[in-house]
Order: structure tokens, then sequence, then C-alpha cells
């Protein structure tokens, strides 16, 4: 039998975005891709897994609480989305738990809507490796989703038009993972926020970044030419009409209760409806889809998979016509943070050759 000595461990050590930024050891979009890839591939295959908590909070509470009651006609028709998340995951070496503060109000502070903190855990004795600050890289994996459904459902069209609700960190990463994948068939992407001031400022950002052509837009107009459309605000309810869509477009719903029944109606009645997994995208209970049958008191869970409801986590491959329009939610996955925390972390320990760093120690020795 083997002896099985004690091992001294080091506490994890904390790695801010600051130390990734200032080592160069942030992910590019190519190692970004490339991680999520691998993180799809151990998803389909099962040797990756996980699950998600969400405590949703009262939003009367916050405003009768806070003592920022003065505010909430700032934020009507937008969720605040406050709540506290954890998401939980393992794969072949590590386990990790990604923590998620959020709250749309959070901007009249100057603070980012939602922070992101990755515990990165080896898996066999489940004890702290690292602590990494990553909103950024939540942000990121993110966006990818629309590289993902593009290249499922969109790879052999040419010239596509694209429509993204939304204009934060989200909407950044999304025209990002589109002109990594996709930008030589990708023709043209418009932008509609909140607010026309926001759709601009991200417009404006991007320029230079991507072979498409970027236009701020302050209404649904061009939506009917676009194929691809990604919603990823924060809006309370529907953001569009069923008539202002093309038929045939494929839907990304990357937000919350944000698209209308109508437009799922008919979808699924003539069309493909999907998810990234069902069971995930049907406990949380918190997106269009889902609540379109929990309303009527049914589950998504229970009558999904009855309907023919697809999964980007199942191993199968699509087959659709391309007439049919298709409607596809994402929760977003669990697995998907571990992998980018995974490949970023260890790039980190290959730049800093193991050794804790610190930007801000970085800077004294220069």
């Amino acid at each position: 039998m083997a002896e099985i000595g004690v091992e001294l461990v080091e506490p994890p050590q904390f790695i801010a975005a600051a130390d990734l930024h200032a080592l160069g050891a942030e992910l590019d979009i190519a190692e970004l891709h490339e991680a999520i890839a691998r993180a799809w591939m151990d998803i389909r295959s099962g040797t990756a897994f996980g699950g998600k908590a969400v405590m949703s909070l009262p939003e009367a509470d916050f405003w009768a609480s806070s003592g920022f009651g003065e505010f909430e006609g700032q934020f009507t028709g937008e969720r605040l989305g406050w709540k506290l998340s954890a998401l939980y995951s393992v794969n072949a070496r590590y386990g990790g738990v990604k923590i998620i503060g959020a709250n749309a109000f959070n901007r009249l502070r100057g603070l980012p809507r939602s922070e992101s903190t990755f515990v990165l855990l080896d898996k066999f004795s489940l004890r702290p490796v690292a602590i990494l600050e990553a909103t950024a890289m939540s942000a990121a994996r993110t966006g990818v989703y629309a590289s993902e459904v593009f290249n499922r459902c969109l790879d052999h069209r040419q010239g596509v038009s694209v429509f993204v609700f939304g204009a934060g960190p989200v909407a950044r990463c999304v025209i990002d993972s589109l002109a990594h994948s996709a930008g030589a068939r990708v023709e043209q992407v418009f932008v509609r926020s909140r607010t026309v001031e926001g759709a601009e400022a991200l417009v404006h950002a991007m320029d230079g970044r991507t072979a498409f052509r970027l236009e701020a837009v302050s209404d649904n107009g061009k939506l009917a030419d676009c194929s691809f459309v990604i919603t990823a605000s924060n809006a309370r309810g529907p953001i569009f009409e069923d008539h202002e869509l093309n038929p045939a477009a494929v839907t990304l719903h990357l937000g919350g209760d944000e698209v209308p029944a109508a437009y799922l109606q008919r979808v699924l009645r003539r069309g493909r409806v999907a998810c990234d997994d069902i069971k995930t995208v049907s406990r949380r209970n918190s997106q269009s889809l889902a609540l379109h049958f929990s309303r009527q008191g049914l589950s998504l869970e229970a009558v999904g998979p009855i309907l023919g409801i697809l999964e980007l986590s199942a191993p199968a491959d699509w087959v659709f016509e391309p007439s049919e329009p298709v409607a596809i939610t994402c929760v977003g996955l669990p697995m998907l943070d571990l992998y980018a925390v995974q490949a970023t972390y260890e790039k980190y320990l290959r730049l800093s050759g193991g050794r804790i760093f610190r930007a801000s120690e970085d800077c004294r020795q220069s």
C-alpha cells in the first residue's frame, strides 16, 4: 500500500486582473477560443460537469433599505438583477467556484454591474490553488457563445448582417469573438443599447478592431436585414417584436426575459429551439425560454426533450434547414469559466516562472 505523507500546502495566491495584464497573462482571443473549444469537447464527453446556484434578492427591498430609493425612476424598464451566484464545476485536473455579485445600480457608483471572483481548486484534494479576479474573463467566455452559434448555424453564409442588443462588456466581447471567428463572413454589425450614447461609445471603442462595419442605431429598423440577432441587454421585458425580425433569423439570447412570447411560439412551431443546457436553463428560470413554460405551469426540463429542443452541451450534431428560424438561449455554463481560468492560470505560471507576481511590485522595480 502506498504511504500517504503530509504535504505542506502554501496558502492560495490572489491574482488580480492588474497582475494578469502587467505580466501579459490575459488570454488573447485565439487562446480563449481554444480553451472554450476544449471545454465543449469535455462537456459533451461527460468529463467536465458542474452546476449553478443563484440567490435573487427582491428589488423592492433594495429601494426601501439601501437609501437610494430616489434613483428608482432611472431604472424603469431595466432589471436591477440584484443577485448572488455561485457556479461550480470540475474537469480532469481542476475544480472551481465562480462567485458573482451583481446589481445594475452599481453603474451609478462607477462600478461594474457584476463582479466575479474565481476560486481554482485542485480536483483531488479540493484545496484552493489560486483565487483570481475574473470579471473580464466572465464576460469574455460569454462572448464566445456568439462564435459557437455562428459556426453551428451560419457557417455556410457570407455577407451576414448582425444585430446586437446591448453595449456593455458582454456585447463588446460578442463583437470581439465574431471578429475572430467569423470576421470574413460578417458584413456589418448594428448595435442598439438602452441609450444611443452607449451604443455609440461601444462602436467608437471598437474602431479599427473589426474587418466588418459597426453602426450604432436608435431603433429596430435594421433588424429585418439581419440573419443573426444577439441579445445581451439588461432589459426588464421584450426588446423586439416578432414581426420586426427576419423570418429565418438565428437569435442568441444572453440576457433575461427580453424575448417576446409570440416569437418563441413561432419558432417552436416552425423552426428549432435550443439552449446550452436544458436542465440548467430550466432550473434558473430567469430567461424567456424557461419562463415561457413556467408561466403555463410547465417546465422546460420536462417538456424540452419532448419538443425536440436542442442542447449545445449534447454530443449530437444539429440538423435543420437554412430557411428555419433558430432561437438559442444560453445561461452560461460553469465549465466554460473553469477552462478559461485554467488556461489563464497556467499561462500566468509559465510567464511568472511559478512565482507570485504583483503588478505593483513590478512597477516599483522598474
